[in-house]
């Protein structure tokens, strides 16, 4: 064959191989994009949903950076400031006030629902509860009913709270102000994993107990409702802004007033990343884990897988258990991409 001929040949083939090669790639860009993303310091159920999300950005393309730990505020700061691109922390409409702080709409942008449903109000031990026909938090107002809470012997309630500046923390301190339980109640805030720890400790001893609650959380794996603990009505709907406007129906589960609005969790992202990365955005759509996903995920955590190993393996042991539905959203996001290449 003459050399000619041959280069000619030779140039024919690999010009057809990085047209091939070209076509599967799967982010629409001339260059590998590393997405960097973060969950609540010491919440690592998000670090968990957080590796879900990742396995998907990592199938589809994109480089993904190991997540950092930040506190809530500062973390929709830091995403709208583009000094991250994602996280899964936008609970609504509890975040909301970290998210219109930081910039809003302006800057940021709540995509999908990726845990729907979630649960929030105040429970107390059910032997309690059935001995003394406790229903609604308002009876705490009575100091003898109040005093079977006390675990420091102070004569007031111990309500085992939230940790500093989440947006329960102010929710309960509303709560305890416009229920008129100033008198009665302590609410006992800090690090919340800790702090219902020791009430599961105290509930195994037969004390009373009464804490927040959020579902998902291993604390209704651990003591469940409706077995162990009730759900305690409220007398009616008040919230703190910027939630005051939710009414009775929106606080409701099941014909009781729970007194906090049902909760979803949704992904929230720098706009910019959104506009620039539309694979990125329909998978944040399309990713779903159940509450009841999460419920098994954080009593693992809670009985000592909580090592980052362990919550990524479980997130591959998640993947693997849901690969048919995680294929399908796969493929779904695969079409935006060629969709964007087409336009």
């Amino acid at each position: 064959m003459k050399p000619k001929l041959f280069k000619i040949i030779l140039g024919t083939i690999l010009t057809s191989l990085l047209i091939v090669f070209t076509s599967c790639q799967q982010v629409p860009t001339a260059q590998i994009i590393t997405i960097r993303s973060a969950y609540n310091t010491g919440w690592v159920e998000e670090l968990f949903q957080t590796s879900v999300v990742n396995i998907g950005l990592e199938k589809l393309g994109y480089q993904i950076e190991k997540p950092k730990e930040i506190d809530y505020p500062a973390l929709y700061i830091s995403i709208a400031n583009g000094d991250l691109d994602y996280s899964v922390v936008y609970y609504q409409p509890g975040h909301k006030q970290f998210f219109e702080n930081a910039g809003g709409e302006e800057k940021l942008e709540g995509v999908g629902i990726l845990t729907a449903n979630g649960i929030q109000g105040y429970q107390i031990d059910k032997k309690t509860a059935d001995k003394y026909n406790i229903t609604n938090i308002e009876q705490l107002k009575d100091p003898e009913i109040a005093k079977l809470f006390d675990s420091d012997k102070d004569g007031q309630a111990n309500l085992v709270g939230c940790n500093p500046g989440w947006g329960c923390e102010l929710a309960i301190d509303h709560h305890i102000e416009d229920y008129g339980l100033e008198d009665t109640v302590e609410h006992n805030r800090g690090q919340y994993t800790v702090l219902l720890a020791d009430a599961v400790t105290r509930y195994q001893r037969g004390e009373s107990i009464l804490y927040y609650a959020y579902n998902p959380h291993w604390i209704s794996a651990v003591l469940k409702p409706g077995e162990d603990v009730v759900w305690l009505e409220v007398p009616f709907t008040s919230l703190p802004e910027p939630m005051e406007n939710f009414t009775e129906k929106d606080t409701s589960v099941d014909g009781k007033n729970l007194g906090l609005p049902k909760s979803d969790q949704g992904i929230v992202a720098n706009k910019k990343f959104l506009e620039n990365n539309p694979v990125a955005q329909k998978w944040f759509e399309l990713v779903e884990i159940s509450v009841a996903d999460m419920n098994k995920e954080s009593l693992r955590i809670k009985n000592g897988e909580d090592k980052p190993e362990d919550i990524f393996r479980h997130a591959q042991e998640w993947v693997k258990n849901h690969q048919q539905k995680y294929d399908s959203w796969l493929e779904l996001a695969r079409q935006e991409a060629s969709s964007t290449i087409n336009n």
